[in-house]
């Protein structure tokens, strides 16, 4: 016989307030915790793909993201050095009337707060969650205070979280990022993710990210890749000294590098990653970065937050028993998990890293490569994160 469970989140990012929505739907008795004493997104634009727009249309919040984000069809990028494509892929070479979407992550924040908050989550603001008792299914705040007991305790805390073993390989690249009003008359394709690469050291990118609301202004997000170790010189140098490097490697980018006035405007995002060792320890279960961190390169973060949400709700339901209910959300999840973990660590050094041979192969290669069958459906495939069959694993349909 089905239970209704206590469940106690830790953290209202992406895949916490997706998990909180999802199991209060259920009867669960949800309570979220967050450090902030308002929460809100941390980052900027991002990408949904056909594995989280399918999650979202499960919650009835898929047309509402499509109103307000950007259709995706391509991700092109060109090397300057060879002027040659290293990056094409178009989704419809898997299934016509195939897209991602570009989103504010603001935007995709609200529609996931507004559902948990609909579906009966409790929220607590302003508790900074630091130590879980895995088997008492309990959380201590940093001001001493114990929450619980749960009968599941859901670490949703991201790549920091303290309830997950630190980061095994920390990259040496992070990118900058800034949400920026579209100009007019400008080149970018509004349908595309650009990139511009000079071996894999330097990369600028811009991505259509829609817009923040109905009567608000079209958007783009703009990201430019960084060693970590330069970013306490880039804060310091004048900003022309960046913009001058930025215009030089993709001179198109002028009229939005006008825009950014102040270091203030560009966030940094350090990559990393590193996989969990055990997602589920007792009572305690990891999701999203707190189980499985990577750099951006395929651009499935959000989206395997989104899965991992779904998947627990799925596994949970009709389930009496916690331990079982893990059990088949490992078996839902962990295959897709350590492909993508795989998949993403193979493809970062090829366009963000310090070597020299890698980029130089790829500029050669790629362009011919990219046009030759099975490559095409293969990318978009991988791309959109299908490979794995993670959507059928949990019940869910792509949408046609």
């Amino acid at each position: 016989m089905a239970r209704q469970f206590s469940i106690g989140i830790a953290g209202a990012g992406i895949g916490g307030l997706a998990a909180a929505a999802l199991l209060a739907r259920e009867g669960h008795r949800v309570t979220l915790f967050d450090q902030f004493d308002a929460a809100g997104p941390v980052g900027s634009g991002l990408m949904l793909q056909e594995t989280g727009l399918a999650v979202l249309g499960a919650m009835g919040l898929r047309e509402k993201a499509e109103a307000l984000g950007s259709p995706i069809a391509r991700l092109h990028g060109i090397s300057v050095d060879t002027r040659r494509a290293v990056l094409d892929v178009r989704y419809t070479a898997l299934r016509p009337g195939l897209c991602g979407l570009g989103i504010q992550r603001s935007v995709l924040f609200s529609l996931l707060q507004e559902a948990a908050h609909a579906a009966g989550a409790r929220l607590v603001p302003g508790t900074r969650i630091l130590s879980a008792g895995r088997a008492e299914g309990t959380l201590t705040d940093a001001a001493g205070g114990q929450h619980g007991p749960y009968d599941l305790v859901i670490d949703a805390l991201g790549v920091r979280s303290p309830l997950s073993a630190a980061p095994r390989k920390e990259l040496a690249y992070g990118a900058l990022w800034a949400t920026l009003p579209w100009p007019e008359g400008s080149p970018f394709d509004r349908a595309a993710l650009e990139q511009r690469y000079e071996a894999a050291r330097k990369m600028a990118g811009v991505m259509p990210s829609g817009r923040a609301n109905p009567q608000a202004p079209g958007s783009l997000t703009y990201f430019w890749s960084i060693r970590a170790d330069q970013y306490d010189a880039f804060r310091a140098a004048p900003l022309t000294h960046w913009k001058d490097a930025a215009c030089h490697l993709w001179p198109e980018t002028e009229a939005l590098l006008h825009q950014i006035t102040d270091h203030e405007q560009l966030t940094f995002a350090r990559y990393r990653h590193r996989t969990h060792r055990a997602p589920v320890e007792g009572r305690l279960v990891h999701i999203g970065d707190a189980w499985h961190a990577a750099s951006p390169q395929l651009g499935q973060g959000a989206n395997m937050a989104l899965l991992d949400a779904y998947g627990l709700a799925h596994a949970l339901h009709g389930e009496a028993r916690i331990a079982a209910a893990l059990r088949r959300f490992l078996k839902i999840r962990a295959g897709h998990v350590r492909l993508y973990q795989l998949m993403t660590w193979a493809f970062t050094p090829v366009y963000q890293s310090d070597g020299v041979v890698t980029p130089w192969l790829r500029d050669r290669l790629a362009a011919p490569l990219l046009r030759l069958w099975p490559a095409p459906p293969v990318l978009a495939g991988l791309v959109a994160g299908s490979f794995g069959a993670p959507l059928k694993r949990m019940g869910l349909e792509p949408y046609r």
